[in-house]
């Protein structure tokens, strides 16, 4: 089945317990459009928020997620069911080359290439087997970069975001969390985006009550402001393409980005392999496949000023909720998606999302990509009193999160990130060859659960 021609499923209506919908079929059109609207309400908040905190449009982002995802269902031939939305992993990154001086254009640059990279690591993957990933990239190594790419990013809240507007960066933090642990289901799978609108609702009373707030507005210098401005919201037009922007390419920008491709292989590894125990059809064969996908998807993003992709946890947890796996919601979903970012007064209305709402809403979203890469090491069993773990992975850690810097010359410089990856990596493989017999005698390796990591 190459994407096209599902056969419907019994009556196209019901579902017999214990019965699932498989990629290949699908339930009338009616209720496979609303399935697909689902899905996109599942993925839109976090498909917003990424674009929005690198300083990307919106509009853009939405629009090339439902491109993203066609591709992705056309390379993977119908097998895979997923949705490509805008990856959170790149959030620091784009802070880091913001404070090296680069704009969009270098940020989508970096992207591209490490879109180019995620391809070829799939070329690799579908060579040679999905097991290379597990030798190259243990759980010990995989844990670390996830657990360094979420806690570089505390700065951020704490310089930028959180100091706009301190009481309603808490009042948001707090629903947000409410929502994350008290309600259920379909609800709980959105809960950072009801919390955004909770912080946009409260922003707006909080004006309407006390007037302007005297604050940093985004930069250093605090001044007058609304806490909610809609002025651009007036102004935009109700149908209007999003805005374009080549990229640009810069060494340090791109050596920033280079290591986010260990979280991306991370993701869909969980992607496929929970796809596949949730459809009862083996997917390791297919790895190395949704991987080139991803990185092909990405590189088209990029290229014309989107921010990079990866498949959605949100949307697994629709399809385990409704047990619906059919593709065809898919190609639905993604076909919303494009129409929304044809709308230039939707994404007005995301771009004035107050800054101390993204405070409360980054607090925790940041700690819980830290946190998943500690979920990585427990479901793998990881042994932290083992020194061959122990060591790079303290030392990466403090350095990626530190942000601590290594110059080799006035041009060119690891910091963050970057240096706390390779320490991580090159550290670990390098210890395991020296090390004595007993550190390395580890079980057999597993693949990585999902680890949910671009969840909003």
């Amino acid at each position: 089945m190459a994407g096209f021609g599902w056969k419907l499923h019994g009556d196209g209506k019901h579902l017999r317990p214990g019965e699932v919908v498989k990629p290949g079929e699908r339930l009338t059109w009616g209720r496979t459009t609303g399935l697909g609207a689902q899905h996109v309400v599942s993925m839109i908040g976090a498909c917003f928020v990424a674009p929005v905190l690198m300083g990307l449009d919106a509009n853009l982002a939405v629009m090339a997620s439902g491109v993203a995802t066609i591709m992705f269902l056309l390379i993977t031939r119908g097998r895979i069911p997923s949705y490509l939305g805008s990856s959170l992993s790149f959030v620091g990154v784009a802070a880091v080359i913001a404070s090296q001086g680069g704009d969009a254009s270098t940020l989508t640059g970096a992207l591209l290439v490490v879109g180019a990279v995620l391809f070829l690591c799939g070329a690799v993957v579908r060579a040679l087997g999905a097991r290379i990933i597990h030798l190259v990239l243990p759980p010990v190594v995989t844990g670390a970069v996830v657990m360094l790419i979420g806690f570089n990013l505390a700065p951020v809240t704490a310089g930028t975001y959180w100091p706009q507007d301190q009481w309603t960066a808490l009042a948001t933090m707090v629903f947000a969390g409410f929502a994350l642990v008290v309600l259920r289901g379909f609800w709980s799978r959105i809960a950072i985006f009801l919390g955004l609108a909770f912080g946009y609702v409260f922003s707006w009373v909080l004006d309407r009550i006390f007037g302007r707030i005297h604050s940093p507005a985004g930069g250093a210098e605090a001044v007058d402001h609304w806490r909610l401005d809609l002025s651009g919201v007036g102004h935009a037009s109700w149908i209007g393409l999003p805005d374009f922007h080549a990229p640009s390419f810069s060494g340090s920008a791109i050596l920033v980005a280079l290591p986010v491709v260990i979280a991306l292989i991370a993701e869909n590894a969980g992607h496929v392999k929970a796809v596949g125990e949730m459809t009862g059809d083996p997917l390791d064969d297919q790895l190395g496949t949704a991987i080139m996908a991803d990185g092909a998807a990405t590189m088209v993003a990029t290229s014309v000023g989107g921010p990079a992709t990866t498949t959605y946890a949100e949307n697994i947890g629709v399809m385990a909720a409704t047990r619906v796996y059919s593709t065809a919601a898919y190609w639905c979903a993604a076909g919303f998606a494009i129409l929304f970012g044809l709308c230039p007064k939707f994404g007005a209305f995301v771009a004035a999302i107050p800054g101390g709402v993204l405070g409360g809403i980054t607090v925790i979203l940041y700690g819980m990509i830290g946190l998943l890469g500690a979920q990585i090491w427990v479901r793998a069993g990881v042994d932290l009193a083992n020194p061959l773990h122990l060591v790079p992975v303290a030392a990466g850690l403090i350095v990626g999160i530190g942000n601590v810097s290594l110059t080799f010359t006035d041009n060119f410089e690891l910091s963050g990130i970057a240096l706390g990856t390779l320490i991580v990596v090159l550290g670990y493989h390098a210890l395991r060859v020296l090390a004595p017999a007993h550190m390395t005698g580890e079980p057999p390796l597993r693949e990585p659960e999902n680890p949910g990591y671009d969840r909003g």
